[in-house]
This record gives structure tokens, C-alpha cells and sequence, in this order.
């Protein structure tokens, strides 16, 4: 359904691949599609489809361009998870905001021969969940969704820059993000007044993937319902 764009990259001489799918008629918001370790894979472009067919324009980055273009890994394939491992230790996720801040303006601009969209907001898995956060933090994004983010209980720092609507989906039982840096998250981000925070009793990291072993069809379809009401409240 989609295509392959290209990003200018912000502040360096480069362009960055970007998965693009959108309706035929004019989209009424732009929701960036923040991957998880495993690259722009297929579950991460059905997301997007998916986004496009309720009339959005869906987009998302290759955020591993500057050492692996164009990644595409199963988590459920041992060699490829730990080879996701890898790049995940490399990467630097400063890097992923501002390929996200240069996302918003190619977006705010008209991508691809698309008009301009006026309206952007991100959801992201994993790292993309981290990237959300830290989206929501560093840019003007709209609006921001994060599922099972790792490592935001050490940004939480960074809260107070927090000045559009951001909802996290927590799973409980999340092996990647332990019951101490859940605490810490609540207990820093549930009196704020843009911060919208839901658990997911007894779920574990990636229960809301669109295919393959990780994926709990009744959490991944309650989160996503809220989901999409956040978007149509925040961005429509």
C-alpha cells in the first residue's frame, strides 16, 4: 500500500528512507510510526497501512539508516533478535529525535506530493515508545503515544518540557522494563497535566505487535482503541 520516501536529514548532509502510506483523499493528520529495535519490518508497515485506511497519513523512519539502511528483522527468530540487540546497543537515540523533528517538518511541508499536513503526532514501540517520549519532550509534536518504552524511568528528568498530550501504555509484566522503573515512571508522570498513563495487568513487552508470537489480542486491542481516541481528541 505504501512507498519508500526520502527524509532530509536535520542538520547533516543526508537523506533517510521512510515507509509512507496514506489514502487517496486528503489526510486530516500525519502520525509518524516510531519502530521498535527490529527495523521498518512488515508489522511496522501494517501499522501504518492500517493508520492510512482510518484517513491518516502514516509514516515511518528508518532509524538505524547511518549504519544498518533499510533493517528488517523478526523478534521471533533468535539470530535476529540478538542481531537487534546489537544495533540497539549501538544507537543513539538523540539521533531518533531529530530524525523525528526532521519527519515533522518534511511533513508540515507536503512529503512526497502530498499537501501539507498541519497536525503531526507520533507512536512509537519499544525504542520507538522511548523516542516517543523524548518526542514529546524535544519537539513541538501534537500529540505523542508510547507502548512498553524502555529506559524513560531514566529520563524522567525531562518531564517538565513536556507541553502537548502524551499517553504511555504500561505493560505490568514487561521483562524489559522491571516493577522499580514502572514505579518511577508513575510516580513522576501521573500528577502531570498532559501525561496520560494505562497498565496492562500481567502483560509483557511487544503485546501489542501486529503479528507474531509477542502479540495478546485483548490488550493490543484495548490499547489501541485508546489510541486511536487520544489521536482523534489531540490531532483531529
Amino acid at each position: 500500500m505504501g512507498d519508500i520516501v526520502k527524509i532530509n536529514a536535520l542538520d547533516e548532509d543526508a537523506l533517510f528512507d521512510a515507509y509512507l502510506a496514506a489514502s487517496t483523499s486528503a489526510s486530516k493528520a500525519a502520525i509518524i510510526v516510531i519502530p521498535e529495535i527490529f527495523g521498518v519490518n512488515p508489522g511496522i508497515r501494517q501499522k501504518c497501512d492500517k493508520l492510512a485506511k482510518e484517513g491518516y497519513l502514516a509514516i515511518s523512519p528508518d532509524l538505524f539508516w547511518r549504519f544498518a539502511p533499510g533493517l528488517q528483522l523478526n523478534p521471533d527468530v533468535e539470530a535476529e533478535l540478538q542481531q537487534a540487540f546489537g544495533y540497539f546497543g549501538q544507537y543513539d537515540p538523540n539521533d531518533g529525535v531529530k530524525d523525528i523533528e526532521a519527519v515533522i517538518h518534511a511533513v508540515r511541508a507536503g512529503v512526497a506530493g502530498h499537501g501539507q499536513v498541519r497536525n503531526v503526532g507520533c507512536v512509537g514501540y519499544c525504542l520507538g515508545g522511548r523516542l516517543a517520549y523524548m518526542a514529546a519532550a524535544r519537539t513541538d509534536i501534537d500529540a505523542s503515544v508510547g507502548y512498553y518504552g524502555v529506559m524513560i524511568d531514566q529520563m524522567l528528568n525531562e518531564a517538565h518540557a513536556i507541553t502537548n498530550p502524551l499517553l504511555l501504555h504500561i505493560p505490568t509484566a514487561d521483562h524489559f522494563v522491571g516493577s522499580e522503573a514502572q514505579a518511577a515512571i508513575h510516580s513522576r508522570l501521573d500528577s502531570h497535566p498532559k501525561v496520560t498513563l494505562y497498565d496492562y495487568a500481567g502483560l509483557d513487552h511487544g503485546f501489542a505487535t501486529e503479528i507474531g508470537e509477542r502479540r495478546e489480542d485483548a490488550g493490543a486491542t484495548l490499547a489501541d482503541s485508546r489510541t486511536a481516541a487520544f489521536f482523534t481528541k489531540h490531532l483531529t
